[in-house]
């Protein structure tokens, strides 16, 4: 390697390996010795047994140090993290958020697992390098796979960002639900074959989320339900922050605003529970003071067209977003699942309904929950409107259908079925 003519043993170099430098061959054992005295002004008048038995004592130091870096690196054994379809917007938006240590923790070491089509391999190898040039303290490693057989090895969170893009006078609503399908039905079986038992899998991007968490559901088995959300928290953020704006105010004094049903697709976002917190009106409080939504914005003709109407530009806003608003979501919902959401707040995710709300069991419903203590609940002490209650059985009818469609679709590519598609309940 090096170019270097020597005959005899042993062969010695000095080279500065911390520093880059090139490496100086000596010789032997009589040029190294004569080396020393020149260089460091000592020389060794030690006998050869001597020698070998320091030697020996030096290599059984060095087995033992290797072997207590070993035992720290399995003490701080990263978290594994795999994202899918990562040469998506969202993913370079996330990748920062997850390894800055706000999101596990400032002591949680993370490794992230980037996965994607050949056809994207030039991408993600540029996301790599960029993120290894960051030197992210709590980033153990990053790496991009196009091997799909070897996807989500040991991990801990799974993060789905593949989306469908939606042309609808091109192809019908059902074909793009099949292709839903088809993806979730190759995801599946291996993050039960390959990822640990307890993972946790967040359904996210702009189309379908609560469809890819439903058929990972079913196509998994074996895959805790409970482990499976839909992230809402991109529409929560976005509404809290047109409500402020309408009331001249900071977004973070806007509370509890709720998405139900379908994320990505027919919602309803309920304000009857929201609370204002810091507005600057006729009546004032401690900081823990708030007052309704609804006793603050007069202007209902306002809620209905510019707010909650399907063409509203709160939907514009949403679903055009570029990359950065979903991370944040993303990002957000992990946070919580690990350390809890804020106290007494309301955070909307999309879950496998048990019938809580009434809500017809076996579909993937966004609804209310609390974080704590690394799980979920839903908040079912919550009373309900005849409004609300009105656009869930509507929003319902909308994902029983969507439901029945991929199934018949799953039918259809399966004819003989990998194994009988069930809807699991929780066990008590």
């Amino acid at each position: 390697m090096n170019g270097w003519q020597h005959r005899q043993s042993p062969i010695i170099w000095r080279e500065l390996l911390d520093r880059g430098g090139k490496g100086l061959l000596l010789g032997g054992v009589n040029d190294f010795l004569e080396y020393a005295q020149h260089y460091y002004g000592i020389t060794s008048m030690m006998l050869s047994e001597e020698m070998l038995d320091i030697a020996e004592e030096n290599l059984q130091a060095h087995v033992e140090a290797e072997k207590e870096e070993e035992e720290i690196r399995n003490l701080t054994n990263p978290l594994q993290i795999w994202i899918t379809s990562a040469s998506a917007p969202i993913c370079y938006q996330l990748i920062p958020l997850l390894a800055n240590g706000e999101v596990f923790g400032m002591t949680t070491e993370i490794s992230i697992h980037l996965l994607d089509t050949d056809e994207f391999k030039n991408v993600l190898c540029g996301i790599v390098m960029e993120v290894e040039d960051m030197a992210f303290p709590l980033l153990r490693g990053i790496s991009e796979h196009t091997e799909i057989d070897k996807a989500f090895l040991q991990a801990d969170v799974i993060i789905v960002l593949d989306d469908i893009l939606l042309k609808r006078e091109v192809q019908s609503l059902e074909n793009y639900i099949r292709k839903v399908s088809e993806i979730c039905h190759v995801y599946a079986p291996l993050i039960e074959k390959n990822a640990k038992k307890e993972v946790r899998v967040i359904s996210a991007g702009k189309t379908f989320v609560n469809l890819k968490a439903m058929m990972i559901i079913t196509y998994g088995p074996s895959i805790n339900p409970e482990n499976v959300i839909a992230v809402a928290t991109s529409w929560e953020t976005a509404a809290k922050a047109m409500l402020a704006r309408k009331l001249n105010m900071n977004a973070a004094g806007v509370k509890d605003v709720i998405v139900w049903g379908n994320i990505t697709g027919c919602h309803y976002i309920d304000l009857s529970h929201t609370k204002i917190y810091g507005c600057d009106s006729a009546v004032w409080g401690p900081a823990n003071f708030s007052r309704p939504l609804m006793n603050l914005i007069y202007d209902s003709e306002w809620i209905h067209s510019e707010f909650l109407s399907a063409q509203s530009s709160l939907s514009s806003r949403v679903c055009h977003c570029a990359g950065m608003l979903p991370a944040h979501a993303v990002a957000t919902v992990l946070r919580y699942w690990f350390h809890g959401s804020p106290s007494g707040e309301i955070v909307s995710v999309g879950i496998l309904s048990e019938g809580q709300f009434c809500i017809p069991e076996g579909i993937v419903f966004s609804m209310p929950v609390r974080f704590q203590n690394g799980s979920w609940e839903v908040m079912a002490e919550l009373e309900i409107n005849e409004t609300t209650q009105e656009a869930l059985e509507r929003l319902s009818h909308d994902l029983i259908q969507e439901k029945l469609i991929a199934l018949k679709k799953i039918k259809e590519m399966h004819p003989y079925g990998r194994d009988k598609i069930t809807t699991k309940k929780k066990s008590h």
